[in-house]
Order: structure tokens, then sequence, then C-alpha cells
């Protein structure tokens, strides 16, 4: 997919779910109940065993239009080569290595580097990103969101980490472009060993994002 569509789809849902898992199979079954639940824009991290395999499956299983996929915990460029070798759309890192950035930028991939500062975030625009992971979200909050973007209301910041339905008006409110869920969707249906509790999250999240984001 041409890389534009893939950057305008992503800002323009607003939503990434983030998948952690333990095997595989988990991995995969929470990515299906996601997609049953409306959400098609899927970060599959690399602290998922196997985490390639995962992907190369999903790449396989499902049109790039119908399900969006990404890697994220990508650490280093080899990682991001293989990554989008698999069948990863776009790439998120917890913190911004300009290889990495680059490495996407040399095929086309959209990128998403990870920062927690201001200094960090200006870093990351200048090496090139697409949008910028704001990570830690859970220790930043909707506050730090907007403090970030008072010096830089031009930041396409897109936190994860401590986003939940309760807070999501907020986070849009502070001016993010998106907003990264991952526990808050598949931590009750891993526990349980119920996939369809992923389903049902991922309606209401959907919902919210909906709700909120400003077009």
């Amino acid at each position: 997919m041409e890389k534009m569509k893939v950057l305008n789809r992503i800002t323009e849902e607003g939503l990434v779910a983030v998948v952690r898992a333990g095997s595989v199979d988990e991995a995969i079954k929470i990515v299906e109940a996601l997609k049953e639940g409306g959400i098609d824009i899927i970060e599959i991290t690399f602290t998922v065993p196997k985490a390639l395999k995962v992907l190369e499956s999903l790449a396989n299983r499902y049109d790039k239009y119908d399900l969006l996929l990404g890697a994220g915990t990508v650490l280093d460029q080899e990682t991001a080569r293989l990554a989008i070798l698999a069948g990863a759309e776009f790439v998120v890192s917890p913190s911004c290595e300009e290889a990495v950035v680059r490495l996407c930028h040399r095929y086309q991939k959209v990128v998403m580097p990870g920062a927690m500062t201001v200094k960090e975030v200006l870093a990351a625009m200048e090496a090139g990103a697409d949008l910028i992971k704001l990570f830690p979200g859970d220790v930043l909050g909707p506050k730090g969101a907007k403090a970030i973007k008072g010096p830089l209301p031009q930041a396409p910041l897109f936190p994860t980490g401590g986003v939940s339905l309760d807070n999501i008006g907020d986070w849009f409110s502070a001016g993010v472009i998106g907003v990264g869920v991952g526990g808050e969707l598949t931590r009750e249906a891993l526990l349980k060993n119920d996939y369809s509790l992923a389903a049902g999250k991922a309606r209401k999240f959907v919902e919210e994002v909906k709700k909120h984001k400003k077009t």
C-alpha cells in the first residue's frame, strides 16, 4: 500500500491496537477478535514470541485494505527491515533511532518513533518521523501531551499507554492525532481466555474515538 494512504488511514481512524501476547496462537486470536470488534489497524509488538511469524500469517490471511499491519517495539534497522518484508506497513519504536527512520523512508513505510520530552519530540520530527509515539503515555497523561503541544503545536502526537475508555476525550482535547491502546483492549481476554471480551472492548473504543476525535 502507498505510504500516504497508510498514513492517512492511521490519522483518519485515530486508533491503533497494540498487541502483546504470549504465543503466536494467542496473538492471532486476539487480532481476529479486535478486527471483529471494528479495529483494523493492528501493531504486533516484537515482544510477542515469533512476532515475524505472526505478521507473515496475518499478511497472508488478510488483504492490506482489510487489516493494516504494523510492527512495534522495533529497536533497530535490522528488525525494521524484517518486519517490513513480513508485511508491516508501519513501524513503531519506543525511542527515536535514526537508522530505523532512514530505513523506513528507504522502503516508504510509515514510521512512528517514541518520545517523551519536548526535546525528544523535536528530535523525532527533525529525524523525519511521520507520527510520534508519545510514550509512556501513562506517565505523561493528557496534561503532558497538552504541555508538549504548547511549544510544538505541529507535533503529530500518538500516545500509547495510559489510554482508557474514561480518558480518550481528554487525550483528544489535548491535541493528539490518535491513540494506541494495548492492555486495556486485551488484558481481560487473555487472562480469561475469552477473546469475545476483546471484541467487545474494541467496539467501545471505536465508538469513543469516533465521538471525540476532531476531523
